[in-house]
């Protein structure tokens, strides 16, 4: 019996001890919590992308991918797709900035090829002797304020370029004995550099305003040495002679195809801007605008801040858009 006397002592006992235990149980809870909630602020300061051997915290903010100096930001999969991608986008830029350009050329070109098969065929009847020359108020009725006569005659082919003589140009006869002496003053260079001589002398001559002597001292130039430096300042200079002897119109045609002929040469720019004075001085307004655009977008890095200022005041006086 006494034994079983003891029973409701211990278990009186157990009772007492059961809140002690749970005092320390909870304690013992908040203590494991807080380190839990340390732990995981620890893990998010040392591991920011976390770690697979960490616990994860509960709730995590989107993380940044920190990019290390050095190393590719993605695979090179992906870093070679982008870069090809960049470079279809500037291809696409590139194709389309060339169609306007090409496209604004056809334009200028089909112009000025209606505008040329019409002043050709002028000329031709003018050269037939089936019309008398046509007169100031006939021309200007047609579109044209010029009284051209036909170039002169090409000379005889010389030697390969940058040798032997020029054939004797057609030079225009001198009937005005002063006018003969103002071309025997010329002194006529020679270097040894055929085409050279014969730019210099063309010049010489233009710049004292003998015109018609002067293309025929550049005609040759053109035509027998083409690849020669000199051949661009030929033709644009003989497309200057004539519009400077009032006639644009077949100035207009020496400067269209010195930059149809030669657009590398020195005095390509220069002739698609004279080209544009030309038809301005014919009243074609539209054309001299499209002649301006074609000189910007195809010269626009290479013509100086003058001839700049000068298509400005131009486009402004033709009106262009």
């Amino acid at each position: 019996m006494r034994p079983l006397l003891g029973l409701p002592l211990a278990a009186l006992g157990l009772l007492l001890a059961l809140p002690a235990a749970a005092q320390d149980q909870g304690a013992l809870d908040g203590r494991v919590n807080k380190l839990e909630r340390e732990m995981r602020a620890v893990q998010r300061k040392v591991f920011p992308g976390g770690a697979p051997n960490q616990v994860e915290p509960q709730i995590t903010a989107p993380t940044q991918p920190t990019e290390i100096p050095g190393t590719p930001s993605s695979g090179p999969l992906a870093t070679l797709t982008a870069r090809v991608d960049a470079l279809e986008s500037q291809q696409q830029s590139l194709t389309g900035q060339l169609e306007q350009v090409q496209y604004k050329q056809r334009q200028l070109e089909e112009a000025f090829a209606a505008y040329r098969t019409a002043t050709d065929a002028r000329l031709k009847t003018v050269e037939a002797g089936a019309l008398p020359p046509a007169t100031p108020g006939a021309v200007a009725a047609a579109g044209d304020t010029s009284t051209d006569t036909p170039a002169p005659a090409p000379a005889t082919r010389g030697p390969g370029n940058g040798g032997g003589t020029l054939g004797a140009p057609a030079a225009t006869p001198v009937a005005d004995p002063a006018r003969a002496a103002r071309v025997n003053a010329i002194e006529k260079p020679s270097t040894g550099d055929v085409a050279e001589d014969g730019y210099t002398y063309g010049y010489r001559l233009w710049n004292a305003k003998l015109y018609p002597e002067a293309i025929a001292a550049l005609r040759p130039v053109v035509q027998q040495y083409p690849k020669h430096r000199r051949a661009s300042f030929a033709q644009n200079l003989i497309g200057r002679s004539y519009l400077d002897d009032g006639k644009p119109s077949l100035a207009s045609r020496e400067f269209y195809d010195n930059y149809k002929n030669l657009p590398d040469g020195e005095r390509a720019p220069d002739s698609l801007f004279y080209l544009a004075d030309a038809l301005t001085r014919l009243k074609k307004t539209k054309e001299a605008c499209d002649v301006y655009g074609e000189l910007t977008d195809v010269y626009g890095d290479k013509i100086s801040a003058t001839m700049k200022a000068d298509i400005a005041k131009g486009r402004i006086a033709n009106k262009c858009a």
